[in-house]
């Protein structure tokens, strides 16, 4: 009969000083890395959300309520019942080539970087992603969520429900977001209703709504609501607006 086989015992390894080291802290890179993947999945779940669920609020409103001490004026319309010149107004006034990029307009940024950040470059997108995710305050942490999350909208959701969104928290006078309760506020009148004229008018105060009025404005607000007008026509003519357009 053969003889059983001795099992040979196998060397223990003796941990090495570096490994001693850093044992204390694996469960803290583990944790960690756990951590950041769950953010990652609950944000991409709530972006998924935002694509068919309209956001009850946004940081900028609910700071600008407690600064104010009281609620702000906002009333949430669907896309179809915005006159379709506001979102072409829109986007002439802020993103002429909303249409055509995925998030980032490249040639906007180099243009930024050879004026020295005298102008800005940021995209219908990015201000999305920054007014209804995010918050106002200028950091590299937020500079750089926005920079993860803008071609997540983008994948996730229409060009038009990324417009829809805009248009509904943007703020156009001090209290005052979104485009119905502006369109009120300024004109009398439903987001529906609004003129050519009176669209550009919202769409010019955009970038400064605390110092910019759509019913009075001023010599430069006229001058870059005709600029506006004028661009919201040729998007329409040259397809600049097919991706937004019901």
């Amino acid at each position: 009969m053969d003889k059983p086989k001795k099992k040979r015992a196998r060397a223990v390894k003796e941990p090495g000083l570096v490994d001693k080291i850093l044992a204390p802290y694996r469960w803290l890179v583990k944790w960690s890395i756990r951590t950041v993947l769950g953010a990652a999945l609950l944000m991409v779940l709530i972006v998924a959300l935002f694509g068919v669920v309209n956001p009850p609020t946004t940081h900028t409103m609910w700071s600008e309520g407690r600064r104010l001490g009281a609620p702000v004026d906002q009333v949430w319309v669907d896309a179809d019942r915005v006159a379709p010149v506001m979102f072409r107004s829109a986007v002439a006034a802020e993103d002429a080539n909303f249409c055509l990029h995925w998030g980032f307009d490249v040639e906007a940024i180099q243009a930024a970087i050879e004026a020295g950040g005298a102008r800005g470059a940021s995209t219908i997108s990015q201000q999305v992603v920054k007014n209804v995710l995010l918050w106002q305050e200028r950091s590299w942490l937020r500079k750089g969520l926005e920079a993860v999350l803008t071609p997540v909208i983008e994948a996730l959701w229409s060009k038009r429900r990324i417009l829809e969104l805009y248009l509904n928290v943007a703020e156009f006078d001090e209290g005052v977001f979104g485009v119905q309760a502006a369109a009120r506020h300024y004109f009398g009148v439903d987001a529906r209703d609004l003129s050519p004229l009176q669209a550009a008018r919202l769409a010019a105060v955009l970038p400064s709504p605390k110092t910019r009025s759509a019913s009075k404005p001023s010599n430069f607000v006229e001058r870059r609501a005709r600029s506006i007008r004028a661009g919201a026509e040729t998007i329409d003519k040259d397809g600049r607006a097919a991706c937004f357009q019901s």
